[in-house]
């Protein structure tokens, strides 16, 4: 007996949140070599794209990232998208084990607030009717509720980066995640588009010739390239283990809004699932707010520090604010 769709795209789906959970890591270190010897991608330098073990991080992640892709040709999204919980998990681990960050008791128990609520939202979420066709996906991309949607995110990314970035994106971690996440929601839309017209074309209906497809190719791969450059910021600016939860839960919550205005699956529903997703919000907010109050910020890369010694029994030390300090050891 072969393997079942619900299966295959289960392993897919699994295998997809281990490599993005280890790539945040592999990233974070490259980000931290890079910054060690030249201009950090938190205050806007790009010599992370000369460290090996950074292009090793964004491989791994984009195997995970076509994984996930494929997954959801196989599986419903009520399946898959819960399962990116995993890659919250892995994250925190090996970064205690490999980055030495320490997570509060506290962080933790908002990481699985988070993950709970997010989990909650996703089960109860409206089901997708089939899509045949990517100019069906346009009909629906072409509403005026979802291009108030788009106008509205794009909006608020503009005001992110123009005005709350300089201002704030050093000591709040929403700003950057808050950009990847919104920008994220517009590509879920592009991808899903994507992969009806890559599932259609392989069943013999040619998708490809419909200008829709390049559209929404060309949508996925804007939207993609934002999101990278400000997870890399927010990757070497905040704790990596605060920054994968939270970046689930904005991202899991935003895409589900933009599926449900988009394909009006809201219509319909029940009491108890509509409950269920206002409990699941309310519980992802704590988790936010918790994951928030207790991140860890790194310190800022030190200026440096010179010493040099006279005769053995004192030395002068420069550092910090230019300040100088002269310490004398005790005569024996």
């Amino acid at each position: 007996m072969g393997v079942s769709e619900n299966t295959t795209g289960l392993i897919l789906a699994v295998a997809s949140n281990a490599f993005i959970g280890s790539s945040f890591i592999l990233k974070k270190k490259g980000l931290k070599r890079a910054g060690a010897s030249g201009t950090r991608a938190g205050v806007g330098g790009y010599t992370y794209l000369l460290e090996p073990l950074w292009w090793v991080g964004m491989v791994t992640m984009i195997l995970g990232e076509v994984a996930n892709f494929v997954a959801y040709v196989y599986a419903p999204a009520v399946l898959v998208t819960p399962l990116g919980a995993l890659s919250i998990i892995i994250s925190a681990i090996l970064a205690h084990f490999m980055l030495n960050e320490r997570l509060p008791r506290m962080g933790v128990l908002g990481c699985v607030s988070c993950i709970v609520g997010s989990v909650v939202i996703v089960l109860h979420a409206p089901q997708e009717q089939p899509l045949n066709s990517v100019e069906e996906v346009w009909n629906l991309a072409t509403q005026p509720a979802f291009l108030i949607y788009v106008a509205a995110t794009i909006s608020t990314v503009l005001a992110l980066v123009l005005h709350f970035e300089p201002r704030f994106g050093q000591t709040n971690m929403l700003v950057y995640l808050g950009i990847c996440s919104l920008m994220g929601s517009i590509t879920v839309v592009s991808i899903k588009a994507i992969g009806i017209a890559i599932k259609l074309t392989l069943d013999g209906i040619n998708q490809i010739a419909y200008p829709q497809t390049w559209l929404f190719l060309t949508v996925a791969a804007i939207c993609v390239v934002t999101q990278l450059n400000y997870l890399n910021k927010a990757l070497d600016t905040y704790n990596a283990a605060v920054v994968s939860p939270v970046y689930y839960v904005m991202f899991t919550t935003l895409t589900i809004v933009a599926s449900a205005i988009m394909f009006k699956d809201w219509k319909g529903q029940d009491a108890s699932s509509i409950a269920s997703e206002i409990c699941g919000f309310i519980t992802v907010l704590t988790g936010t707010i918790i994951l928030h109050s207790t991140r860890d910020q790194e310190p800022p890369p030190s200026r440096g520090t010179v010493t040099w010694y006279v005769r053995g029994d004192s030395f002068k030390n420069l550092e910090g604010e230019h300040l100088l300090n002269i310490h004398e050891s005790e005569e024996r």
